[in-house]
């Protein structure tokens, strides 16, 4: 074993909390931990220094086939057991993840690089919430679609991504078990160690074995995962690009699929907002988690009038945020995910300045090692500018003036995204009026980033097809008749 130790605070003092890494993981299938039939893994690292962390299973084919076998075998016996047994077991997991919630914190921030701060409290009580939110379904469902015949659909294939890891894995596989079925889950390669933690937390919870299967893997293994006959619904959170992969897939084979994908969002300021908290939330919209966020609100649209003046305020803000160890309590922005999403992101800072682009980035220190991204905010880009287009997925923020409503309107919708947006305005009827109209599925209006276990969640366009969360998160796991 390896221990890494952290120190970070929760009130009143510093706690010491210490987190086991093994040194290899194996296939969490049929409720136990098994070796890769082809005995091949692969690293997971540690963003903040660049030092590997561990090495994961790299499923096969045969692995995938065990895993979905397992699921399978599985689906009778839970499908068949009543709703409020169901449930039970979901408020047993719930309550785990809250007993071992500094644990999963810092392993969450270890591996993804996000700042602790984060993980602490916010991420890991969603995941909490999520589970507790669902169970409370499980023996409601005749309620949750009244006048219709409820059952689940079978096995249920689910990617998540690198930038929520353990909150994605909860959106999905809670309202999956809550409707009865069962799941084989494919963290994403460069953090499946909370994933992995959590396939520990469901044999501790007393699951039943097959009921959740966890394997691991890069593109490969999700591609078998979506191509395997025995899998009745695919569930991903990912890339536009790999979700429209993903559609064409299935498409052939009666498998129901619900895709979160990229977005652009818009977040628009009026003239009559209160300014220093529309910055608060401008910051917070683009650079939590820096900015490894679908629903980030990466395009900014100001009102000409006060352009200047929020401006300045806004590079301000910018420069008191820390950047630096994600397992400070005091960190801002954490560390890029890899090292890969660093080069995107540097390539589309430089496409600015070749853009036309004027580019700001406070004065502050980073790190030397690990892989890091300075806040950056743009100015005088045109509404053609890829930067302002394509979804970056980094801590850059695009800023736009306008002079209209209808102006702020027409370029929040002129992107091939639809998947959040945020606008802040002194007046309700011009909130209301302005999130009537923009295509998008969540909208916030006079804050940014709020979620909540009730609330549905999903986009339109290139942004993806259905929605988790809420009620409407147990549609995509149920036959109705």
């Amino acid at each position: 074993m390896s221990d890494f130790i952290s120190d970070f605070g929760y009130s009143p003092a510093p706690e010491r909390t210490k987190v086991a890494v093994k040194e290899r993981y194996g296939l969490f299938i049929g409720g136990d931990f098994v070796l890769p039939s082809g005995d091949k893994y692969f690293p997971t690292y540690n963003p903040a220094n660049g030092e590997k962390l561990s090495e994961v299973s790299e499923a096969s084919e045969e692995d995938v086939d065990r895993a979905v076998a397992s699921a399978k075998d599985a689906f009778e016996g839970w499908s068949l057991l009543p709703g409020r047994e169901r449930g039970k077991y979901l408020f047993r997991i719930a309550r785990l993840i809250q007993e071992r919630s500094r644990e999963l914190a810092v392993l969450e921030t270890m591996d993804g690089g996000k700042p602790i701060r984060e993980s602490r409290d916010i991420d890991i009580p969603l995941v909490a919430a999520h589970f507790f939110y669902y169970a409370g379904w499980a023996d409601k469902l005749e309620y949750a679609f009244p006048m219709r015949k409820v059952s689940p659909i079978g096995v249920a294939g689910q990617i998540i991504p690198w930038n929520f890891p353990l909150l994605m894995a909860a959106w999905k596989i809670a309202p999956a078990l809550a409707a009865g079925n069962t799941v084989v889950l494919k963290p994403a390669e460069t953090t499946p160690l909370t994933a992995l933690r959590l396939g520990e937390i469901i044999a501790e919870a007393g699951l039943p074995n097959g009921v959740v299967n966890i394997i691991t893997g890069g593109g490969r293994t999700g591609e078998l995962l979506v191509k395997h006959p025995g899998v009745d619904k695919i569930a991903f959170t990912g890339s536009t690009e790999v979700g429209k992969a993903i559609r064409r897939a299935a498409a052939d084979t009666g498998k129901k699929v619900t895709l979160e994908l990229g977005g652009k969002a818009a977040n628009i300021v009026f003239a009559d907002a209160p300014l220093d908290q529309a910055v608060e939330g401008i910051v917070n919209g683009i650079f939590f988690n820096q900015g490894h966020v679908c629903c980030a609100g990466s395009r900014l649209l100001v009102e000409e009038s006060v352009f200047e003046v929020l401006m300045r305020k806004l590079r301000h803000r910018v420069s008191t945020l820390i950047v630096g160890d994600p397992l400070d309590k005091n960190t801002d922005i954490g560390a890029i995910n890899s090292e890969e999403q660093l080069s995107k992101i540097k390539y589309y800072i430089s496409l600015a300045e070749e853009e036309g682009g004027e580019i700001f980035q406070p004065d502050v220190a980073i790190p030397q090692r690990g892989w890091w991204c300075k806040p950056t905010v743009i100015t005088g880009l045109s509404q053609s500018s890829r930067v302002v287009q394509e979804e970056i997925f980094g801590p850059v923020l695009a800023v736009q003036t306008f002079r209209t409503i209808d102006e702020a309107i027409l370029k929040a919708n002129n992107t091939p995204y639809g998947l959040s947006g945020g606008v802040w305005s002194d007046k309700g009827s011009k909130v209301f009026r302005v999130t009537q109209a923009i295509k998008a599925g969540v909208m916030w209006g006079n804050t940014y980033n709020k979620f909540d276990p009730a609330s549905p969640f999903g986009g339109y366009k290139e942004s993806g097809i259905g929605r988790e969360g809420g009620v409407f998160g147990l549609y995509p796991y149920v036959q109705l008749s």
